[in-house]
């Protein structure tokens, strides 16, 4: 009898973005689970090297902070706040002032990464619709997001896009994942091998059939109407997206 665990599994077709909805796309989620589930997200992204390239990016637009007062960054979809976390260790090593906000439409997942971020002054969490007039009013010199744009459709993305980069005074540095096979089973057998919660089990995968090859971030920039951005592939399976604002150097 053959293991359900080591069953083949069955094909997925990855030649366009998948639709499906993700468990954590319910906003109302607050369970033991979910909390277990941003724990097993932050040991993957810290495995294989999730946060380097928000950290990269950070340090290629170095020359570019304002001089005299902190760098103000908005973290989207900021779940666990590990991102952040990351940010805020890489601002201190290398002298730079900050002030780091966690955006999150969960508020269980803003209470999470509070208590997470205690020992980090320079961050706070603030609950926001990121398509909503309020959000948009919010000055920030940079715009983060990892592994966040793939839970939007690409007419939303195309809005959000054309948003973040008039509301951005510095750079919108996007984080997420390549709509890879070769990441999508890898992701698929290790979240299952290492006994993870049905959250992470379902979702991994899923995220990265709803993410990005090069060809859709080059197709939904052109719909946005931006001509300013770099796009990086990075390892482990990830694509580092920096968009300019209109008009700047880029």
């Amino acid at each position: 009898m053959v293991s359900p665990v080591l069953s083949r599994p069955a094909p997925v077709d990855l030649a366009v973005r998948a639709t499906g909805p993700e468990l954590m796309d319910d906003l109302t989620l607050a369970t033991e689970a979910l909390r277990q589930n941003l724990d097993e997200l932050e040991t993957i992204n810290t495995w294989l090297g999730g946060y380097a390239p928000v950290l990269n990016a950070l340090e290629r637009l170095r020359p570019r902070f304002p001089a005299g007062r902190p760098l103000r960054v908005a973290d989207l979809g900021s779940g666990g706040g590990d991102t952040l976390r990351h940010v805020a260790r890489w601002a201190r090593n290398n002298g730079v002032a900050v002030e780091l906000t966690g955006i999150d439409a969960n508020a269980f997942m803003l209470e999470y990464a509070t208590a997470k971020s205690r020992a980090f002054p320079e961050i706070s969490y603030r609950q926001f619709d990121i398509f909503s007039s309020e959000f948009q009013a919010e000055p920030f010199d940079i715009l983060t997001c990892s592994l966040f744009c793939h839970h939007f459709s690409d007419e939303e993305l195309v809005t959000l896009l054309r948003q973040w980069q008039a509301q951005a005074g510095l750079a919108v540095i996007i984080n997420d994942l390549h709509r890879h096979w070769l990441a999508y089973y890898s992701i698929k057998w290790l979240t299952r091998l290492l006994g993870g919660s049905y959250l992470v089990q379902h979702d991994a995968p899923l995220s990265v059939a709803r993410a990005f090859r090069r060809a859709d971030w080059v197709a939904l920039l052109a719909q946005a109407g931006i001509v300013r951005y770099e796009l990086r592939w990075r390892w482990a399976f990830r694509w580092q997206l920096v968009v300019y604002p209109a008009g700047s150097p880029g």
